[in-house]
């Protein structure tokens, strides 16, 4: 497969990294700002979580675990079995922090749906950063 075209989003959060790490590694935290995930269920039998998405279906999320690095990707199974991969970063800057979130563009996805989508994310990362 070639390389998906990419566009990198980011918020600046006036609150210390650790602060803003520690609230997006726990998973409970997401539905008060991403709307796209809804309302998360965990299932720990797989230790996944799972969400009813407008137009897709249930889906289902694994998270990275909670680390020092900012580091917070995850990983969204489709009801048909495709795999997307969320890149996401907090990265230290002073005293603030920058949430960095990286959408790639879908195989046969349209320019509206890219468009509607980044709209999307860019609203749910203004909500992050009201969260604080």
């Amino acid at each position: 497969m070639s390389a998906l075209p990419c566009k990198h989003l980011s918020v600046s959060i006036p609150q210390p990294f650790e602060l803003v790490n520690a609230f997006l590694a726990d998973p409970e935290n997401w539905k008060h700002w991403a709307s796209g995930l809804g309302a998360m269920q965990f299932d720990a039998a797989t230790g996944a979580w799972t969400a009813q998405q407008d137009g897709v279906g249930l889906v289902t999320i694994v998270f990275t675990p909670p680390n020092a690095f900012g580091i917070l990707d995850h990983r969204v199974t489709l009801p048909d079995g495709s795999v997307v991969i969320v890149p996401m970063r907090a990265i230290a800057n002073g005293d603030s922090t920058e949430v960095i979130f990286t959408l790639f563009r879908q195989p046969g996805m349209d320019d509206a749906t890219r468009t509607r989508d980044e709209e999307w994310v860019k609203r749910d990362l203004e909500k992050l950063k009201r969260q604080f």
